[in-house]
């Protein structure tokens, strides 16, 4: 069967008995093929939220094809379980946006990524407050918008050029827009009109090394142990749902150069993870975490 007739269905609801049993049933009762199945249920520890999630990767025959009919097929079950139950073309491809400032690293990965078949997904756009990645940009075939911010630009100002990147994402269908160490405070406006579709990657010092040259501030400090995160951004700085991180061991007979580069590393890394996890619909939202299906 072709990936045209493929879909992931992702869902959340109270957990309670017999939620597999109904979507595996309804699935096999219309036709449908499950390719992979996974579930988890938070109903354990002190602050658990008692939801239940779940990601199936199904082929649905051809008469299911048509826009609505899955839907229409769940909404018994989807009203009696309570879901928030989303159905994803595969072959539909995401379409991204990207953000950056003057450190390219994550920006020229997730490209060589996109171009080389890594990443699924369609990148119409690149966004950035500094003209520095033009001429990458349009060695991409990708086109370039340099909105720029003069120094000392008030908060009336950064409202005016983050609604010139809204009206950019509407224009172009954005799915997804990620911060490719794009290196500005966004507005709670901004991060509200994207919720669950801005992820962004910083050094995992935060917040003992904040400010510039975080790894030189590491290295100063003598430390052993340096990586980053992958989150969700919203208005509250640096503390959205993380959906990735990893680490690297440093040691003292490292430079701060050289420790800077090692971060990079991380940071392409765990950015690109995050990136292809949530285009995979593998990312599912538990209040102020994350349920990861890998």
């Amino acid at each position: 069967m072709p990936r045209s007739h493929e879909f992931i269905l992702t869902l959340a609801c109270r957990d309670t008995t017999g939620i597999v049993y109904a979507v595996s049933g309804l699935l096999f009762q219309a036709g449908c093929n499950i390719i992979d199945s996974q579930q988890f249920g938070d109903v354990q520890g002190d602050d658990a939220t008692g939801l239940f999630f779940m990601r199936v990767h199904f082929a649905a025959p051809p008469h299911l094809q048509g826009e609505g009919v899955l839907e229409n097929l769940f909404s018994h079950v989807c009203t009696q379980y309570g879901m928030d139950a989303r159905f994803h073309a595969v072959s539909q491809r995401p379409r991204l946006l990207l953000m950056v400032s003057q450190h390219g690293h994550c920006l020229n990965d997730l490209l060589y990524r996109w171009k080389s078949g890594q990443l699924g997904v369609e990148i119409p756009a690149i966004v950035s407050n500094h003209s520095t990645y033009a001429a990458l940009a349009e060695s991409y075939g990708i086109a370039f918008h340099h909105l720029p911010l003069p120094a000392g630009a008030d908060a009336q100002a950064k409202r005016a050029q983050e609604q010139q990147v809204e009206a950019l994402v509407a224009d172009q269908r954005i799915d997804l827009v990620v911060l490719a160490r794009y290196m500005q405070i966004l507005s709670p406006e901004f991060c509200a009109s994207l919720k669950g579709r801005l992820i962004n990657i910083h050094h995992s010092f935060l917040p003992s090394f904040k400010g510039a040259k975080p790894y030189f501030q590491a290295h100063a400090r003598g430390v052993k142990l340096i990586g980053a995160t992958a989150h969700y951004v919203t208005a509250d700085l640096d503390e959205g749902p993380i959906i990735e991180q990893d680490v690297e061991r440093v040691d003292h007979s490292m430079s701060a150069e050289q420790i800077t580069a090692v971060g990079r590393d991380v940071e392409c890394v765990v950015l690109a993870r995050a990136v292809r996890w949530h285009v995979e619909r593998r990312v599912l939202m538990n209040g102020h975490k994350s349920v990861i299906f890998r």
